[in-house]
């Protein structure tokens, strides 16, 4: 798991350093301020949990015990990610309002994978 969290956590880094250019440039004549900084949270929120995958992958590969708390972080920030950052991005370009009450899904995937990780903490030597 620990390699598809590092190849996951490294695209995530990328494609929000890719998006956050893209707002800069190729947006900021295009989108109201609003949209704008909804779009640049979700690009974010998406580097702070490509950095929290990156934390997860180094603890499975140094963890000694059951890694299963881990593992599940590591999928509730993928699942975050997607979630809360793509129902953000989707809103902002195309500004179906809709959109916006999927992101909490995404957030509460944030705070399971946060848990996880911190209940992980306890086993960890």
């Amino acid at each position: 798991m620990s390699q598809i969290f590092l190849a996951i956590a490294s695209i995530f880094g990328g494609t929000s350093v890719a998006a956050g250019a893209f707002a800069s440039h190729a947006l900021k004549e295009k989108l109201s301020d609003r949209a704008l900084e909804i779009f640049e949270t979700g690009a974010r929120y998406q580097m702070y949990h490509a950095l929290a995958l990156l934390f997860v992958t180094l603890l499975l590969l140094r963890a000694e015990t059951n890694q299963s708390l881990l593992t599940a972080s590591g999928i509730a920030f993928v699942v975050g990610v997607a979630i809360f950052s793509g129902s953000l991005y989707a809103l902002s370009l195309s500004g179906i309002k809709w959109l916006g009450a999927i992101t909490p899904l995404g957030g509460v995937a944030f705070l399971i994978g946060w848990g996880c990780l911190a209940i992980a903490s306890w086993g960890l030597k």
